[in-house]
């Protein structure tokens, strides 16, 4: 069997130090400049040389160590373990992470050396100290635990910024439900808002926050469909360290520990794991967590807020959701109403979001008259963000300043455009759509006899058809 290169005969130290007596001093100067410890055994575990390295690491002396067997040094706890003796068991190297009574910690390779009889005559360990780039790792994963306290508070104050601290509501619907935000926002009862996709429950969730006691403390918002099961439980809960594999040396604080004084908002709480939702029961009773891994608990005092598009009802029906959780989460629930119930915020909420666009591509446009009745007819299945989108999109592709219904990616016949009994005025609904294009001509071209040209139309009938549209249907609509 082929084993190491290098080969040995006897294993005493003063042979060891005799088969390199012509150039011992070099060996010497060159195992002694090592910033890694070294330490020699024979092939018994009897301790041969160790270097000034491994005696600034682990604080043992030569005359500690030196003569003595490494089963007698472990057995006085000189050292806590040995990669040595795993060596010779396992007649391989071997690996481990070991800490001595200078608080340093090591990473410790052991490697032995066989002879032509592949007999183990000596064993040779590095010993690499990892205490700098630990204390540098602990210092990272404070400094991540410290940026998780504040960074949800932070991005919520960007959003507020760019967008303004108060809802956008003209509509009785809207109106109703932020007078009732505002009444429980005083309180520190629990709060489940309940909708559909894209209806705002997050915004409502920031309003509710900015109106609360609590507003000058942190916010942090957790989605809890965009964690997986197996981690879902550690990021809200954090852990111990070692808890299990891959976690980090010092632990880690949950989201619960980071929003304490503040308010935590569980976004779609409805995929919550069966574990997370019996500890999550347990901080609404209690006030305290236990984190992964622990046999003692923390005392948090949180304002919970969650949110889910899901019907909870049905999930404690089938068994999905615990009861007891539902009726604690549900002591006050708030429906965020589809945009479909609230059209009057429609117009209102589309120039804003047309308004940002504005202003961040020093642009001018405005929606024309069909443009907003399309939007008012249309039934919105993806709500408010669905509007966003709409309306970005149409920015891109209108021609002119005016943004008109064809420039909406949605259906331009309106259902608005149909009388009770299903008929439909085609004559009057294509003369708007004529007089959109002679609006958006006009305006992109600003003479009569351009905009008519790029109609296929002679300027006569242009100016007549432009001053008939505006008799009978007005002007277009303005910003």
């Amino acid at each position: 069997m082929k084993r190491n290169p290098v080969r040995m005969a006897d294993t005493n130290r003063r042979d060891f130090l005799a088969m390199f007596s012509n150039s011992v001093d070099v060996l010497m100067s060159i195992i002694e400049s090592s910033y890694d410890g070294i330490y020699i055994t024979d092939g018994n575990a009897n301790t041969l040389f160790i270097n000034r390295s491994y005696t600034a690491v682990t604080g043992l002396e030569e005359r500690d160590v030196i003569g003595k067997n490494m089963r007698e040094l472990v057995d006085m706890g000189a050292i806590s373990r040995s990669g040595t003796l795993l060596a010779l068991k396992k007649r391989q190297t071997v690996t481990i992470e070991q800490e001595f009574k200078t608080g340093r910690k090591a990473l410790v390779s052991s490697t032995p050396v066989f002879d032509e009889d592949d007999n183990i005559v000596m064993v040779v360990t590095n010993v690499r100290d990892q205490t700098e780039l630990r204390k540098l790792r602990e210092q990272l994963e404070e400094s991540s635990e410290k940026t998780l306290r504040y960074h949800s508070e932070i991005e919520l104050l960007r959003r507020q910024y760019q967008n303004g601290n108060d809802l956008i509501a003209v509509d009785r619907a809207m109106l109703d439900l932020i007078n009732i935000v505002e009444r429980v926002a005083q309180l520190d009862t629990p709060v489940l808002l309940m909708g559909e996709t894209g209806v705002g429950k997050e915004r409502v969730a920031a309003y509710l926050y900015n109106k609360s006691r609590r507003s000058n403390q942190n916010f942090i918002k957790v989605n809890c469909g965009a964690i997986s099961d197996s981690l879902l439980e550690s990021e809200l809960f954090g852990y111990e360290p070692g808890a299990f594999t891959g976690a980090s040396a010092r632990g880690k604080m949950g989201y619960f520990e980071a929003a304490d004084k503040g308010t935590i908002f569980l976004d779609e709480v409805g995929e919550l794991s069966p574990n997370a939702q019996v500890k999550l029961l347990r901080i609404l009773q209690e006030q305290e967590l236990t984190r992964v891994g622990a046999n003692s608990s923390i005392k948090v005092d949180v304002r919970v807020m969650a949110a889910t598009h899901q019907d909870l009802n049905e999930l404690v029906r089938i068994g999905k959701f615990r009861s007891d959780l539902y009726y604690r989460l549900n002591v006050f629930p708030i429906r965020v109403p589809p945009l479909k119930e609230r059209t009057d915020d429609i117009p209102l909420i589309a120039s804003h979001v047309l308004h940002g666009l504005n202003r961040k591509y020093n642009k001018d446009k405005y929606f024309s008259q069909t443009a907003i009745a399309a939007m008012l007819d249309y039934h919105w299945p993806g709500n408010v963000r669905e509007l966003k989108n709409i309306v970005e999109c149409a920015f891109i592709m209108s021609d002119s300043d005016m943004v008109m219904a064809a420039d909406l990616p949605i259906p331009t016949v309106l259902k608005g455009d149909f009388a009770e009994d299903g008929s439909i005025n085609i004559k009057e609904k294509l003369e708007r759509t004529e007089y959109e294009y002679i609006s958006r001509a006009y305006r992109q071209y600003g003479s009569v006899r351009d905009a008519a040209k790029s109609l296929g139309m002679d300027s006569a009938t242009f100016s007549r058809k432009r001053k008939r549209y505006t008799e009978l249907y007005g002007e277009p609509f303005q910003k």
